[in-house]
């Protein structure tokens, strides 16, 4: 599932090519004819994001709310087309101007929001790292009074929005903390330290389109950046995260895996001791 730093990034993207624009919206798949309609024509004033759900705002107090879920995905393109661009694949929603085409496939949730029913999605997530106006004391006080574990607590939207369970299982590894550590036994420097590291490592995801958290990989990344440079990168690799039974990178014991949360958590037994 695309994690939090995709959707800030697909947010500016859509934001940076249709603000200020009157785009087509139709519907190729035939799946959201009626709100297609609803927004077609109308300006598009913002695109924004919070943790895994994209909203983008038309006038008139219309709002397409999208969460792409599993298998969803945006595209926007750059063209100066002025014919009609066939659609390929089972695309949901098009945005169209004379200049870009942005076309939604496979989405988990694709409707028109009222202001209100962005309001209530909003009120329901966590705070999101990427945003500026995030409280990690509101993720702490919901952390700190559950019984849950912090790898179930990391995972929860409603606790910290944007995170996933590539995030999960890295940050978890980086502060060399057991995953299974009770939230309300978690201390708090510990999670300000795994906010500060959420603050510092998703950027760089918006940055690079990438996951990056082995250290020395961050480091490059971060120099890079620092240059004005576009970092090269390999293929994604990781402390833990799908590499069960293959030796840590740290201690050579074996890396571990269980469903939690409804996901593959990746973790050191050796290494992440720490509650």
């Amino acid at each position: 599932m695309p994690e939090g730093h995709t959707l800030f990034a697909l947010a500016r993207d859509l934001h940076e090519a249709f603000a200020g624009t009157s785009p087509e919206v139709s519907s190729p798949q035939g799946k959201f004819t009626e709100g297609a309609a609803l927004l077609s024509g109308r300006e598009l004033l913002r695109a924004t994001s919070r943790g895994k759900h994209l909203f983008v705002e038309f006038a008139d107090d219309r709002w397409l709310h999208v969460h792409l879920g599993l298998i969803g995905s945006f595209t926007v393109d750059s063209h100066e087309w002025t014919a009609e661009v066939p659609a390929v694949g089972a695309v949901r929603v098009r945005l169209r101007t004379d200049a870009h085409v942005a076309d939604l496939r496979g989405p988990n949730l694709c409707q028109v929001a009222s202001p209100e029913d962005v309001d209530a999605v909003l009120a329901r997530l966590g705070p999101d790292p990427l945003r500026p106006d995030a409280d990690p004391a509101v993720a702490w006080a919901r952390i700190s009074r559950s019984s849950r574990t912090v790898a179930e607590l990391l995972m929860d939207q409603a606790v910290v929005a944007g995170v996933g369970n590539v995030y999960r299982c890295e940050i978890l590894y980086r502060h060399r903390l057991n995953p299974f550590t009770e939230g309300r036994l978690l201390r708090r420097r510990s999670w300000e330290a795994v906010w500060a590291d959420l603050l510092r490592l998703l950027p760089l995801g918006v940055a690079t389109g990438r996951i990056v958290t082995i250290e020395e990989e961050v480091l490059e990344v971060e120099a890079a950046l620092g240059r004005g440079e576009v970092p090269h990168l390999p293929e994604r690799s990781s402390y833990v995260y799908k590499r069960p039974g293959m030796p840590c990178r740290v201690c050579g014991s074996k890396v571990r895996t269980r469903l939690v949360g409804g996901r593959n958590l990746f973790w050191c037994g050796r290494c992440q001791r720490r509650r």
